[in-house]
């Protein structure tokens, strides 16, 4: 009977073991112990003077022959932390919380509701980066955030032609990815206001 009551105990007690090691729910939740910050996001105005907007020029004509035309992608400018989540951690930072940051994504919207991609606002697009931030450093990365093609497909053509509104104003929104020395996936969004026309070219 004894026998019996031992083989009972180690048949009921042999899958929690199991349990423990192939299903460890605080193992398979495991998040980044860092958190990625932005700390500024900036664009530039027409005179090419750092602003918290950007001023993008959909067409530009050359002052001194107007018949030559270019179309320039505009970039931006982000000032990005790496931080511990918790500040008091007793095993405090060390190269493992760095962050990789590797790619980002770009969406446009309005604040009148047309939000057409390729209509009323540019394509939504991916970019892809290769930065790290040191734990407790910045670092401050240039990326686009308008692209050439853009320029050439509604509603930003229009423009071009004056079939659109002079001005079309919009939110891009964009998010940056990346992951900590341990692969664990970190995340931060931040917005720029941007306005589109065919700005003179003094």
């Amino acid at each position: 009977m004894k026998k019996a009551t031992s083989i009972l105990k180690i048949l009921v007690i042999l899958p929690l073991i199991l349990t423990f090691f192939t299903c460890n729910p605080i193992e398979n939740e495991t998040k980044s112990a860092s958190r990625l910050i932005i700390e500024g996001l900036v664009g530039t105005d027409m005179e090419g003077t750092e602003a918290n907007y950007l001023q993008s020029d959909v067409l530009y004509e050359d002052p001194q022959d107007p018949t030559s035309t270019t179309i320039y992608a505009d970039a931006a400018k982000v000032i990005l932390r790496a931080e511990l989540l918790d500040p008091n951690s007793v095993t405090g930072p060390s190269y493992l919380n760095n962050i990789t940051v590797t790619r980002y994504v770009v969406t446009y919207t309005r604040s009148d509701g047309k939000n057409s991609e390729g209509v009323d606002v540019p394509y939504t697009f991916e970019g892809y980066l290769s930065t790290q931030v040191a734990i407790d450093s910045t670092s401050t990365i240039s990326f686009i955030i308008v692209r050439e093609v853009a320029k050439n497909e509604p509603p930003l053509v229009d423009l071009v032609f004056g079939t659109e509104e002079g001005v079309i104003e919009v939110t891009a929104k964009v998010d940056f990815y990346g992951h900590d020395q341990a692969n664990r996936n970190v995340h931060t969004t931040g917005y720029l206001t941007i306005f589109f026309a065919n700005y003179a070219n003094e």
